[in-house]
């Protein structure tokens, strides 16, 4: 590409509705002798400035239609959009067109009007922009005659060159054609996402999936310094997520930071009591409910000292000076993300300038991303998103029932088990977790680590209760547990071994219930 064959801007068409910067941009223009065509608001506007306008309908001889939506779709506009140097002056003279050099247009806002108004079909529809998007890719194609721009961040660039060189760049005009493709590629499909929205129920997965994410932030690396990252927002996404949340200080959030931070979240928002949930490796290694957060956290952090080195702590209250202290005292800690910081906290946290401190919106009550994906070679699997935490009441399959005391547990723990990587075993006692199993090909196994993280913490199992994340397919995983003295399991039922399972359950007067769902997590 000859990034000498600079282009000349003679005429140019404006047609914003975004106007930041417009005015500015529209001055240098007319500055350097450039007639400025332009529509509707943007018109006024500029005559408003005081900058030359012609209006569209000078140059198609037809007056602006249907409440404006019929004002550019005609020949003297795209003919003098798509007109290639040298090649199509003649037809442009027999048809007395004028060649447009630059095309400044951005698009009706539709994202952000479905955002706040995302019920009112007809609004959402009238929101749809067809003229801009036509102007758009009849510039980008034309590029090697014409300049599109589409972003107001990209006026100044323009200008500078009209400074150093009297033209723009084929280098920029080919760069900012990429820029303007990928705006029209992004704007349709967030147009069929809120459309296919509407007509499709909630669990049903589309025929087609368009995806439209933006680059919002680049990252030093990926899971391992030899990969790249950055994190990519929807077009169409509400202000949420890790990298929405306000940082209140530390260093910037690594790409494996935003992972665990995102579990973490998930994981607090199922608890409305004060509770506190540590993450190590994408996975709960200790999680408690208690009366205040400074008592959860302590409670928390006594399942696994040593998974909550380096761990990602999620509180769902505000955290004070005497939990930041304690935290801080305890262990190091690569994020804290809680619903707000008191003064007297922000203080304590200062002292250690690289700890992560996130202020999350508040929130109870597990929520995840309407549609979770996951790339496998050659394709994307897609799956809605793990909102439910029971499918009806339990049933005990049990000859006894448990306690009012080992029900809360089993709630408890059940909660806890559905964000444990699978196989996932959760021993619980007294709203807090004594012992996680997790990641294992076997669920035995699983139990057995959780017992030898209980034993390593010096915790009782004994009279704790126990959560599998999915069937018990034998009796074993139920031995091991009896063995160690747990009391009461929470599990989805469904094993052809059921029975032989509850019997074994039976033998040891162990309470059990079934919830009938599962929550496997890979």
């Amino acid at each position: 590409m000859n990034s000498e064959k600079t282009l000349s801007v003679k005429r140019a068409l404006i047609s914003v509705s975004d106007k930041s910067g417009i005015l500015d941009f529209a001055q240098a223009l007319h500055g350097i002798g450039a007639d400025i065509i332009s529509t509707g608001g943007t018109a006024k506007a500029l005559s408003a400035a005081g900058i030359p306008v012609i209006q569209v309908s000078e140059i198609t001889k037809f007056p602006e239609m249907m409440n404006g939506r019929v004002k550019t779709l005609h020949p003297a506009i795209h003919g003098g959009i798509l007109a290639r140097e040298l090649i199509d002056d003649s037809e442009l003279a027999s048809h007395n067109i004028q060649a447009i050099d630059l095309v400044a247009v951005n698009l009706y806002p539709f994202t952000q009007v479905v955002a706040d108004n995302p019920e009112d079909l007809e609004l959402a529809i009238e929101n749809i922009d067809i003229g801009g998007p036509a102007m758009i890719r009849a510039a980008a194609k034309n590029y090697a005659s014409t300049c599109v721009v589409v972003d107001a961040a990209d006026y100044e660039r323009i200008q500078r060159e009209f400074n150093d060189s009297g033209g723009i760049s084929e280098q920029t005009r080919f760069e900012l054609a990429a820029k303007a493709f990928a705006l029209t590629a992004r704007y349709d499909t967030a147009i069929a996402g809120h459309l296919r929205g509407i007509t499709a129920g909630e669990d049903s997965l589309p025929e087609n999936l368009n995806l439209a994410y933006v680059k919002t932030e680049s990252m030093r690396y990926g899971e391992n310094p030899h990969q790249s990252a950055a994190y990519y927002v929807p077009v169409n996404a509400a202000d949420s997520g890790v990298l929405n949340a306000r940082q209140l200080q530390g260093k910037p959030l690594s790409y494996n930071n935003v992972a665990d931070t995102d579990g973490a979240i998930a994981c607090i928002q199922e608890f409305a009591e004060p509770s506190c949930v540590i993450i190590k490796h994408a996975t709960p290694c200790g999680v408690a409910s208690a009366d205040s957060v400074l008592e959860a956290y302590q409670r928390a952090f006594e399942t696994d000292p040593v998974s909550a080195f380096g761990g990602i702590i999620a509180l769902n209250r505000p955290l004070d000076a005497t939990t930041a202290q304690t935290i801080i005292d305890n262990q190091f800690v690569e994020v804290i993300a809680v619903p707000g910081v008191d003064d007297a906290a922000r203080e304590v946290l200062a002292t250690k300038k690289n700890v992560r401190v996130l202020e999350m919106a508040a929130a109870n009550g597990a929520s995840s991303a309407p549609l979770v994906l996951t790339t496998v070679a050659g394709g994307i699997l897609a799956q809605t998103g793990n909102d439910q935490l029971l499918a009806d009441e339990l049933t005990t399959a049990t000859r006894r029932q448990p306690t009012p005391e080992e029900l809360r547990d089993l709630h408890f723990a059940w909660k806890v088990v559905k964000h444990v990587k699978s196989n996932a075993i959760v021993y619980a006692k007294d709203v807090r977790t004594v012992g996680v199993g997790s990641g294992q090909s076997s669920r035995v196994d699983s139990a057995r680590i959780a017992c030898l993280k209980a034993v390593d913490a010096k915790l009782d199992v004994a009279g704790s209760v126990m959560a599998s994340d999915a069937f018990m397919p034998f009796r074993d995983t139920l031995d091991t547990a009896a063995k160690a003295g747990v009391r009461a399991v929470i599990q989805p039922g469904g094993s052809m071994r059921d029975n032989e399972v509850i019997e074994a359950a039976d033998d040891y007067g162990i309470a059990m219930v079934f919830t009938g769902m599962r929550h496997f997590r890979h």
